[in-house]
């Protein structure tokens, strides 16, 4: 799987996060401090990871910052990213299952290399769900990407 992967900071978790992807076998894609000569301002490098996402040049990615909510913030303003800040293993297993999220987001400051483990098995281990109640709340988060905010489409 192509996994593109922001992080705002070159901290030791982030570090630990490509070389985790890469040893479970992922094409890594990174940006922001992870990437000489990138931006790395939260705002844009989450970006560029979750246009990677909504371009199909990636499968999925990881956008992380200091506390990992301007990430998914960020990532989530991009039209198909369905972006979740998680945690732990349990939210990130939800995420994939319930809200078929396609962005990771990870906070670097509370991240412990267990917990990141955690995480990303979890989120590799889980699939969208079929339950037609969840099938119909992703379809309405879809039509949200085209909505004019006036509850109309178009």
């Amino acid at each position: 799987m192509r996994i593109s992967v922001s992080s705002d900071m070159d901290e030791p978790v982030a570090r630990l996060l490509l070389a985790e992807l890469r040893a479970r076998g992922h094409d890594v894609v990174p940006h922001g401090a992870l990437r000489e000569g990138d931006d790395a301002r939260w705002a844009v490098c989450s970006e560029a990871a979750a246009r990677d996402v909504a371009s199909g040049a990636s499968d999925q990615a990881v956008v992380c910052c200091w506390t990992g909510t301007g990430a998914s913030i960020a990532a989530n303003k991009v039209p198909g990213v369905r972006a979740a800040l998680c945690t732990d293993a349990y939210t990130a297993d939800g995420a994939r299952r319930w809200n078929d999220a396609n962005v990771l987001a990870i906070g670097l400051r509370l991240t412990s290399e267990p917990l990141l483990k955690e995480i990303l098995d979890a989120w590799f281990a889980a699939e969208a769900g079929t339950d037609a109640d969840d099938r119909e709340n992703m379809a309405h988060v879809e039509r949200l990407d085209v909505s004019r905010g006036d509850g109309r489409t178009g």
